[in-house]
């Protein structure tokens, strides 16, 4: 699943063949899946931003005599394996059409999702609602995170939760979670674990961004860039997708369990689970 990383790839991608163009149509054929979409028609895309794993496309009206006074929103979710593409594909799910051309959302598993709503009203969606601080952002405070992290049930499926941290998925977690040396099902972490926790998060999607995100294998829902070019930060996973090698801090074999629902990978020597004291 597309990740913070491989996110703000693709907003930094699409940016400049959207920004400051007309949308003329959003053509698709699932109203329940991409809702509302005609608000969008004849509105000029001021810019992209990005929350946690959301595209946020502004829209601005164009003259005052359009049906909707005020700012809106395109919100896209790539889901599982959405991505936008260059060209029309068998997979493709939605065509943005605009005055400069077409923009094509493919989605073979078609989870992803659209919508569009008033600038800055998520009541509707209550993950982006509720979202964490960036990650990479100002926002994101290590007294804050230690403070919530005092108190968490298993680690790895708070970080999933998207409350402490945003855009953090099954990916980057196991990456945080190793590069951190804690166990996936580690609970109440000391103020000593919860920093070297904060501090991977932000060294893991950094380096993540940098390399345009994680391209798994060659399967037409993995992640690839907008032009069909993949990430490159999988060349560079210790943790993610390595069970039964040898991890690269200390040679153990890298094991796999299943926790909160979800494939986990750790090293059970470097990332050994502490007995949780009684008291902090």
């Amino acid at each position: 699943m597309p990740e913070l990383p491989e996110v703000e790839t693709t907003r930094r991608k699409i940016e400049p063949l959207l920004s400051g163009r007309t949308i003329l149509e959003v053509l698709h054929d699932a109203p329940h899946r991409y809702r509302d979409t005609h608000r969008a028609s004849g509105r000029r895309i001021a810019g992209l931003s990005r929350r946690g794993k959301y595209l946020l496309l502004h829209l601005v009206e164009q003259s005052a005599a359009h049906d909707d006074a005020h700012d809106l929103e395109l919100l896209v979710h790539l889901g599982m394996t959405g991505g936008f593409r260059l060209e029309r594909g068998p997979h493709t799910r939605v065509t943005l059409r605009t005055d400069s051309g077409e923009l094509y959302f493919d989605d073979p598993r078609r989870f992803g999702k659209m919508a569009v709503v008033p600038a800055g009203q998520y009541a509707g969606h209550p993950t982006l609602l509720a979202m964490g601080p960036e990650p990479l952002s100002d926002d994101f405070r290590e007294e804050d995170f230690a403070r919530l992290a005092a108190t968490c049930g298993p680690v790895k499926p708070w970080l999933l939760s998207q409350k402490p941290v945003s855009g953090v998925g099954n990916i980057y977690a196991d990456e945080s979670l190793w590069a951190a040396q804690l166990h996936p099902a580690q609970t109440r972490l000391t103020r000593e674990e919860a920093g070297r926790l904060f501090h991977a998060v932000r060294e893991v999607m950094g380096r993540a961004v940098a390399a345009g995100g994680s391209s798994l294998g060659d399967g037409a829902g993995n992640y690839r860039q907008h032009d069909g070019e993949p990430g490159e930060f999988q060349r560079q996973h210790h943790a993610y997708g390595r069970g039964g090698q040898p991890c690269d801090r200390c040679g153990a074999s890298i094991e796999k369990i299943v926790l909160g629902g979800r494939g986990t990978h750790f090293c059970p020597v470097c990332q050994p689970l502490r007995p949780r004291p009684e008291k902090l």
